[in-house]
Order: C-alpha cells, then structure tokens, then sequence
C-alpha cells in the first residue's frame, strides 16, 4: 500500500496525527525514527502564527531530517490561514494541513476546527485560500459531521477536492461525539466513495488488528493513529509492518523502553527548557509506564519532583530492577 499526495508519495500509509500537547517536534523525532509513514504537527493557530506568538513558532519548528514535514493550520479567516500557509512554507513545510476537526470548545468557539463543517461555504474559501497560496500539497482534517443531523463529510469532501485538497484525513466521529463512543469506521467508506484523492480514516485505532479492521470497513487508503501511540511510538511501524505483509517487530523490551524514555526526557528538556519540558514530559512517562509493576509510584515520583537529575535518577530507580528481574 502506498498513498501519493500530490508529488509525494508515501510508501507506508501510517501518520501520526496531529495532537495538542503531544505531537511536538521530540515525539515526532522518536516517531519518525521508528520509521512512520508521515508525521503531523501540533495544530497551529494562523492568527497567533502571524502575530509571531512564540508558542505557535515552537509548534511548526522542523527538524532536518523531518521530511516531508507537515504543518497544521487552524483558523476561521480564508486571508490569515493563507499567509499562515506561505510562513509554515517557507519555514520548510513540504505539505500544509488545514484543521476542520478540532472539538474542543476553544477552538469551534472561534469558529475554527469542527466548526467550520457547518459553513461549508467559508470552509471551501478558507481551502481555496490556502491552495491557491502555497506551492506544496494541501491536506484537510475533519470529522464525519457536526452531529448525527447532518454527517456531511462526504459533501465537505467533494468541496475541498474541487478546491484542490491533495488527500482527505476524517476522524470517524462528529464533533458532539468529542471523543466519546467508537469511531465510526464504516461511515469513512461513503468519503472515499465520494472523491478520488487518498482518504486517510482516523479514530480508535491503536494496533496492527485495529487498522486493517478500520481499512477493511472504510476502504481507506490509510490509517493515521494518535492516542494509540502515546506512549508506543513504535506502534506505528508495527502497523506499516503489518500492512505491507513484512512481518510485524515485537514491542521494545523494557532496558529499550528506558533508553526511549530517557531520551525522550532530555529532548523535551532541550526543546521547552527545564521548567515546561519537565511540566510537559509528565504525561509522557505515565504513558511509557503504564502497565509496568508499581508504575503509579513512580508517576508520582516524578511528577512530585522539579529537578532533571532526581528525575533522571528515579527513572534509573524504577528501570534497573526491572530491566535485572527480565534478564535473569
């Protein structure tokens, strides 16, 4: 299976998706080091882009060998999302996406995200807008609808085709579903009915099972995995394995896992400052322990501790001995 987005062409059909708080530049490097297909920014903000906000900057930050990158936009604005665009473009974006399906209330309050597949006209202008600004690929997110009313992604799809999209990904819920309930794979089949450009089905998929079950049932060209990977970021190699018939690898043993966490940490460090990394590496270490003996105290002495190097060393606490009880 491979997927070409304009002149690009994907060999594994496998994305990580673009998640707030999560998708930074240190976890796409170790995503992208396990060998994913394409790797999506953090969602950004056109208008706080424009205004040079130094969060957003840090959000579409790419690395050398992150390529093709991929930048989200956000916005409501056709005029601001298309020179957000040229910006993320001439930053080293070889392929922009457009967010039509963010459901927190900050953002569909500003009209943006999931907002948008209620006004299918600004949404095609704001599509418009943006192809016609940039020389790369254009992409599109969105969900199946604003609610079980009037699941219009199929119409949105053929709108955005026209306009130019290069490759649709849909999350298999509304937005009102938030991320409640199943996704909603079977649906995505009457998207990729509906245009010829690849569609990617998103929603609920966390291993290789999952995503040839969601291919099976929407009879999309790909898969892309968010929450699944928190946590696993090998989880999508695994995928990519499986679907290419190569024989899916085992999960990381446990001295591995601490090799992957350890230098997770210090590229979070080294990317947000003592500070912020330490504050937004916490969630991360839970993910990696989860399922490990006594993981919630060592959540908790982590998340009770302000330093690097007590980190550090209480990773090595909790680590060794487990690492000796495998290896004996």
């Amino acid at each position: 299976m491979s997927i070409e987005i304009g002149p690009i062409a994907l060999q594994d059909p496998v994305v990580l998706a673009p998640m707030s708080g999560v998708s930074d530049r240190p976890f796409r490097r170790i995503v992208r080091r396990y060998g994913a297909g394409l790797v999506v920014s953090e969602m950004i903000a056109s208008d706080a882009m424009l205004r040079e906000v130094r969060e957003e900057l840090r959000k579409a930050e790419i690395d050398a060998d992150d390529a093709p990158a991929v930048v989200q936009l956000a916005g409501w604005d056709p005029a601001v999302m298309a020179e957000a665009a040229r910006l993320a473009v001439d930053g080293g974006a070889a392929i922009v996406d457009i967010n039509m399906g963010c459901p927190v209330k900050k953002v569909v309050n500003r009209l943006a995200g999931s907002a948008l597949m209620r006004d299918e006209d600004l949404a095609g202008r704001i599509v418009a807008a943006v192809v016609k600004a940039v020389p790369v690929p254009v992409t599109l997110k969105m969900r199946t609808g604003w609610d079980e009313s009037d699941r219009n992604a199929p119409r949105l799809a053929r709108i955005a085709e026209d306009a130019g999209i290069r490759m649709l990904t849909v999350h298999g819920r509304t937005r009102c579903q938030m991320y409640n309930g199943r996704a909603d794979w079977a649906f995505i089949r009457q998207v990729k009915d509906a245009v010829r450009i690849p569609v990617v089905a998103n929603g609920d998929i966390t291993t290789p099972d999952e995503a040839v079950a969601c291919l099976e049932q929407s009879g999309a060209d790909g898969v892309m995995i968010g929450r699944g990977a928190c946590g696993r970021p090998w989880v999508l190699r695994q995928v990519a394995d499986r679907l290419a018939g190569r024989g899916e690898g085992e999960a990381p043993s446990v001295a591995e896992l601490k090799t992957i966490l350890v230098e997770h940490l210090e590229g979070m460090l080294s990317h947000y400052g003592v500070n912020a990394g330490l504050r937004n590496a916490r969630k991360h270490v839970g993910w990696y322990s989860q399922g490990l003996p006594d993981s919630a105290g060592f959540r908790q002495a982590v998340n009770n501790t302000v330093e690097p190097q007590r980190v550090f060393a209480a990773i090595d606490r909790y680590f060794d001995p487990l690492i000796e009880r495998r290896a004996a």
